[in-house]
């Protein structure tokens, strides 16, 4: 096992007669040994491009590739030492399942018995013991997709790349295999990045998870900083579900106190007014003026609904809608133009235009510059 490294890797499709098309614009990522990663984005974010690029099956037109101490730029994938399941599962039709999980170990001259044993261990693993002499035309999706996952971490390498691994499994399956193959990496300390667009996948499988968007890494943290501490308004809607809310709003810097106001849509009252304190606080005061536009956040989840009593930030709204959802209430509050959406456990008991109070934990909140889109304050950074 190795480490991996790309340093400002660059991915651009050039057409004759048509402008460049910079599909991964100057990656920066440090991939520990041993550690599990996940590339996160929707379609065409740039995240397979990047896979593809680490494997050797696209060229790196800027930067460089290292595993280890390797640059891997100009080596042929075969050179690379490299295990990877691909998402169209490019199996080998004339041979059987077994055999095409044992296909590395045996042209690595393993002996059988010790492929047969590895071999039948991770086919329990991937639950497909039933299926080792079938052939693979005669497979569903979803066992393809298992043999070329279990084809990928049965074979000795630096890196495992995983292109969508579980995308065509049910989801119980799929949530019973995540808890496995991540026991199974951490236990072999398996240097391996996942490419998902599933946000429950990258957090239950990942150390730290890259965020992809229009071919740009937006953040690469631990889940808990994707979500406390989102780099930009990009990463705060998208990461989350529901995503946070982000409401408009401008600073009021005064007798050294910050607070973010919020305006009623149509007038210039105000609908929210919320505090963070003394401004000594702020890590980053020095980068705050008065008046400057911003978005104020807030996760639905950390939003606590009916209480008011010993809140540094209580505020008073109006039921928009409540929906249930079965386990859990999402509940629209107007303020003033404005909906915040709040998620409670259990069913709401209001109905539609019931004035309605809540609380927003000054730690749970966030400031973001409109212009930039940068985070500016995090409200569980306060000092």
């Amino acid at each position: 096992m190795a480490a991996l490294t790309l340093d400002k890797v660059s991915k651009i499709y050039r057409e004759k007669g048509k402008a460049d098309n910079r599909a991964v614009k100057a990656v920066d990522m440090a991939v520990h040994d041993g550690e599990i990663i996940s590339l996160l984005g929707s379609s065409g974010c740039g995240k397979t491009s990047t896979l593809r690029m680490v494997a050797g099956f696209e060229s790196v037109s800027e930067g460089q590739v290292r595993i280890g101490e390797r640059v891997i730029n100009d080596l042929k994938p075969a050179e690379r030492n490299v295990a990877m399941a691909f998402e169209g599962y490019a199996l080998y039709p004339p041979l059987t399942v077994a055999n095409n999980i044992a296909f590395s170990l045996l042209r690595s001259k393993m002996p059988r018995p010790e492929v047969r044993k590895r071999v039948q261990h991770i086919a329990e693993l991937l639950e497909i013991t039933d299926i080792l002499e079938a052939y693979p035309p005669t497979l569903s999706g979803g066992q393809q997709q298992r043999v070329s996952l279990a084809r990928a971490l049965v074979r000795p390498a630096d890196l495992w790349l995983l292109d969508e691994p579980m995308s065509q499994l049910e989801p119980q399956l799929r949530a019973v295999l995540r808890g496995r193959i991540k026991e199974y990496l951490i236990e072999h300390r398996m240097t391996s990045v996942f490419v998902t667009h599933d946000q429950t996948e990258a957090v239950a499988l990942s150390d730290r998870i890259a965020v992809m968007s229009n071919g740009v890494l937006q953040q690469f943290a631990s889940p808990e900083d994707l979500k406390e501490r989102p780099a930009n308004l990009f990463v705060a809607g998208f990461i989350g579900e529901p995503a946070m809310n982000l409401l408009p709003a401008r600073l009021a810097l005064q007798d050294g106190r910050l607070d973010a106001l919020v305006h009623a849509q149509g007038d210039a009252g105000i609908a929210l007014r919320v505090s963070f304190g003394a401004l000594d606080r702020v890590v980053n005061a020095a980068a705050l003026h008065d008046g400057q536009k911003v978005h104020l956040g807030v996760r639905p989840h950390k939003v606590s609904l009916g209480r008011t009593a010993d809140c540094a930030n209580p505020v008073q709204g109006t039921l928009a809608f409540n929906q249930w959802q079965g386990d859990q209430s999402h509940v629209g509050i107007d303020l003033g133009g404005h909906t915040l959406l709040v998620v409670t456990d259990g069913a709401v008991d209001l109905a539609d235009g019931s004035g309605v109070g809540l609380c927003l934990p000054t730690e749970a909140l966030h400031l973001f510059d409109s212009d930039s889109e940068k985070a500016l304050v995090h409200g569980a950074d306060l000092r």
